[in-house]
């Protein structure tokens, strides 16, 4: 991989893992557009790991008080607000993990083909993107991360596992699902970016065990520098949209989905 294709993934897959336009997605147009070679699951797995990083860093404070008080919970079965959101992140992934193990080779190899994933993606981008612009336009609420339901957990963690489908958005998908059981703009982003921790780890985790058994054709210093770019680039994200969330809404998301995914069915089909 040049510095050049280094350098643009990184940044499209930190910009767009908390955006509401789906990381996975761009991270396969981006090689169809430009005619680059697929920089392959090695790679998006490092692009990851530093979004990963860059949740973890931003959230340090909030996650070492929902740390301790879920580990008090288990240790004294008392519950506190911070304890509960701890179980929400964690209940909240199980769907998505089962449906990811079971539809693993659908998702890494069907799905990333030229001829499937343009089409798959485009159609995503404009059918999710509306129902985000119907959640965020008629059934937003004002209810924190912390007053939550076991019902509302389970249909934000269903949803999740819908963003397997490239083009979905892991992030899109669950701020809609959260917008639409009556949470705000932004409990839904925070929620939606919590989320992401235990996902990006299950994922890693999966891919790790496949690196090591082929480690001979691992670019490690192409990696090492994706995860530093995506890193920087998320942590800037996250910021700057949950800074600006309350103010510009959801539906510039919604339009750049929809143009995007019209634009993709004008070149492939």
């Amino acid at each position: 991989m040049s510095f050049l294709e280094i350098f643009v993934l990184a940044i499209v897959q930190g910009l767009t893992e908390f955006l509401p336009i789906s990381s996975a997605g761009h991270l396969i147009l981006v090689p169809l557009l430009t005619g680059w070679e697929d920089q392959g699951l090695a790679f998006d797995l490092a692009v990851h790991v530093g979004s990963l990083l860059a949740v973890l860093m931003y959230f340090r404070k909030e996650l070492h008080v929902i740390t301790y008080d879920w580990c008090q919970s288990v240790a004294t079965r008392r519950q506190t607000p911070n304890s509960r959101l701890g179980w929400a992140v964690l209940w909240g992934t199980v769907p998505v993990g089962i449906f990811g193990l079971l539809l693993k080779d659908l998702v890494e190899v069907t799905l990333r083909t030229p001829e499937v994933g343009a089409i798959v993606i485009a159609c995503s981008l404009i059918g999710f993107g509306l129902l985000l612009g119907l959640a965020d336009w008629k059934f937003r609420g004002e209810r924190s991360e912390y007053e939550m339901t076991w019902k509302d957990i389970a249909i934000i963690g269903f949803a999740q596992a819908i963003a397997l489908i490239p083009g979905t958005s892991r992030s899109g998908i669950t701020m809609t699902a959260a917008l639409f059981v009556g949470m705000s703009r932004d409990a839904a982003a925070r929620f939606s970016f919590l989320l992401s921790i235990p996902v990006i780890v299950l994922a890693s985790g999966l891919q790790v065990i496949d690196l090591v058994r082929d480690s001979s054709g691992v670019a490690w210093g192409a990696m090492g520098l994706g995860i530093i770019l995506s890193g920087i680039s998320a942590y800037l994200c996250i910021h700057y949209f949950l800074t600006f969330i309350k103010r510009i809404g959801m539906q510039p998301f919604v339009a750049y989905r929809v143009v995007l995914g019209i634009i993709l069915l004008m070149i492939f089909l």
